[in-house]
């Protein structure tokens, strides 16, 4: 990852997912009951995608060997959650690569240990079941995660409020188009707090029954 690329996505995270959905397109939210471990978590990075079986992990350790610094493994099993592919293990071994988290439909183990570790990992359950490991999968190619698709190379920034997938060459619109949504509410925030009221701030009209002298 370049300097510029770097800083992209350093700043789509500090912005958020909820911020980058709402001001670019508000398309490409994927399933809000895919969660971090952490809720304070944040990531932002390049997707390297992953399709595996249920309950078998072989390829998430070539993922893992093919991963690098602001890579984040987005991995399909289809919403599986009787099993739990990911753990601590995997983690550390993800974090010596530098990559950036994991973003999984199915389930993860070990989950006291990852979130003390720091890495950031959402997924759609916890699950201590064992898993295979049969050399079945494939890398790099178009996943479904939440009902989303996935390319490889394709934005994901996620934080507690959500995950939200962007084109892999739309982060600097995204990131242009989530600054001025940001200072937008910055100075709405500001004028709340000198006394205006939300429905003027955003031009909704005044129900009849309440009268514009409350407040």
């Amino acid at each position: 990852m370049n300097s510029s690329d770097s800083h992209v996505m350093q700043r789509l995270a500090e912005l958020g997912a909820a911020t980058v959905y709402e001001a670019h397109g508000q398309t490409g939210a994927i399933d809000p009951r895919i969660k971090p471990l952490d809720p304070a978590t944040r990531l932002a990075g390049r997707a390297l995608t992953v399709k595996i079986d249920p309950a078998d992990n072989w390829f998430l350790h070539v993922a893992v060997l093919k991963g690098g610094p602001g890579d984040v493994l987005v991995v399909d099993i289809g919403g599986y959650v009787e099993a739990g592919p990911w753990g601590d293990v995997l983690t550390l071994a993800a974090q010596q690569r530098g990559i950036a988290g994991i973003v999984i439909d199915g389930a993860v183990r070990d989950s006291r240990d990852i979130v003390e570790s720091g890495f950031p990992a959402f997924s759609r359950g916890v699950c201590i079941r064992r898993t295979t490991k049969k050399q079945v999968g494939e890398i790099n190619v178009p996943v479904t995660i939440g009902g989303v698709q996935v390319n490889p190379g394709d934005i994901i920034i996620g934080d507690g409020d959500g995950l939200v997938r962007i084109g892999s060459e739309e982060g600097e619109a995204a990131l242009a188009s989530a600054e001025a949504r940001e200072a937008k509410e910055i100075e709405q925030r500001k004028q709340l707090r000198e006394g205006a009221r939300t429905l003027d701030l955003l031009g909704l009209p005044w129900p009849e029954s309440v009268p514009k002298s409350l407040g």
